[in-house]
């Protein structure tokens, strides 16, 4: 359901000049692969920040991405097309998923997929914030864990991205040095097990 976003995170600079849906569509298909550092920041409906974290994501169209947290903990997100897996390293704990149960259930899982955005969102355009060109991304279908998403297009491409639950809190990723169409090994987007570690899930 949630596949179609990749395309949108991984624009490039020529994004700028994308002042319609239309125009934003044509330059997504053109981008296959990518990788970027962000920061995510969850906060609650009085805007107090519950939660901050650093890291970097690597994506692969369609369907495998790579999104690995650093601080404040160390873990790991890999969809390999079939399943996606979270590894916790201080835990020791693998918890795996089918793909398209995953989908929709995480930041990470959003970025997987085709170029179907309007099959599965409704997109507006919205006002200039904070400098950005705003693109609202609502679900067409309530199986998700968002009810909307905004994109922030600057001039590195896709700088900010807001992800909107239905408790009222808020996940604001921003991206930095994002690198489109990159060439990433294939072994980026596998994961096995640690030997001892507990595997929950599917």
């Amino acid at each position: 359901m949630a596949r179609s976003l990749l395309l949108l995170l991984l624009a490039s600079g020529a994004a700028l000049g994308a002042s319609t849906v239309e125009d934003l569509k044509s330059l997504l298909q053109q981008t296959t692969t990518a990788r970027a550092h962000f920061a995510q920041i969850v906060l609650d409906s009085n805007m107090k920040t519950l939660q901050q974290a650093t890291g970097t994501m690597q994506f692969s169209r369609p369907g495998k991405f790579r999104w690995e947290y650093d601080k404040p903990y160390d873990q790991l997100i890999i969809g390999d097309g079939a399943r996606v897996w979270l590894y916790d390293k201080d835990l020791n704990q693998v918890t795996v998923r089918r793909f398209d149960r995953a989908l929709g259930s995480s930041p990470a899982a959003l970025l997987a997929g085709s170029n179907e955005i309007d099959k599965d969102y409704r997109l507006t355009g919205l006002s200039s914030r904070d400098g950005l060109d705003w693109l609202e991304a609502v679900p067409r279908t309530r199986d998700t864990a968002f009810e909307k998403i905004l994109l922030g297009f600057g001039k590195s491409g896709l700088e900010a991205m807001e992800l909107r639950d239905q408790f009222g809190q808020i996940t604001v990723i921003k991206f930095s040095t994002i690198e489109r169409n990159a060439k990433l090994a294939p072994e980026l987007f596998r994961f096995t097990p640690p030997k001892g570690a507990d595997v929950i899930g599917e």
